[in-house]
């Protein structure tokens, strides 16, 4: 019978290959994770939540992450714990070959800041969003009737004026009145601008933009108290 070598050395490398993988994924899985590593992604710099903060909540889910293991360690829990932060928009939790414990998160962008009994900020997607110990943004306040569980109507006037040159440099307050209608005031007049309700926003802001330039232009900003916009096709200005 004639001995296949070849084979019998093929079957000898296979098996040592799979030891090796074996014994490494083995060890790898027994690594002792070390303390997180955080940085912050996309557009918002600013330090809502602290780098600190962050580890913490990540330490604090997991246990020591000093005694904890990557074989035991549930990324996806970590993750959760972080999404679950009121000043996190989205987190990524990894760990690499060596046991280093990362994060990427994401924190949310506040566009309005409430102020009354309670005060809190309204995020870009319409959501609560507390204050910050570390760092205030500069935002319209909203004053008026606001309930936390219904900021459909403010979060969609502030959106608009996030997105807007014009009014993001000029609106300084936005005001909710009882009945839902909004009212605006501006850094560069004294008038109140009486939006009404949002329907046909973006044409009573072509009217407020067309009038605030005129009367820029002809130096009358201030003899202005009120300026209505809830008529069709027309600015309704009251003197003082």
């Amino acid at each position: 019978m004639k001995i296949n070598y070849t084979l019998i050395k093929f079957i000898g490398l296979f098996t040592f290959l799979i030891t090796i993988w074996s014994f490494s994924s083995v060890k790898n899985g027994k690594r002792i994770v070390s303390n997180p590593e955080v940085s912050f992604v996309g557009s918002n710099t600013n330090m809502f939540i602290t780098s600190q903060a962050v580890s913490n909540l990540l330490i604090q889910s997991q246990g020591s992450a000093q005694s904890v293991t990557k074989d035991v360690l549930n990324l996806n829990s970590l993750e959760q714990s972080l999404t679950n932060n009121p000043m996190v928009s989205s987190a990524e939790v990894y760990v690499n070959t060596l046991g280093q414990l990362s994060a990427k998160v994401e924190q949310k962008q506040p566009i309005a800041r409430v102020i009354g009994a309670t005060q809190f900020y309204i995020d870009s997607k319409g959501g609560f969003m507390p204050l910050s110990n570390n760092y205030t943004e500069r935002v319209p306040l909203v004053t008026g009737k606001v309930i936390r569980t219904d900021l459909k109507t403010v979060f969609t006037i502030s959106d608009y004026i996030n997105k807007d040159d014009f009014l993001k440099k000029q609106v300084i307050e936005i005001h909710q009145n009882d009945d839902k209608t909004i009212d605006l005031k501006l850094r560069s007049a004294a008038f109140v601008v009486q939006i009404g309700t949002l329907n046909q926003l973006e044409k009573k802001i072509n009217n407020l933009k067309a009038f605030f330039i005129k009367a820029n232009k002809n130096k009358v900003l201030g003899q202005y108290k009120k300026v209505n916009l809830q008529f069709d096709n027309q600015v309704v200005c009251t003197k003082f």
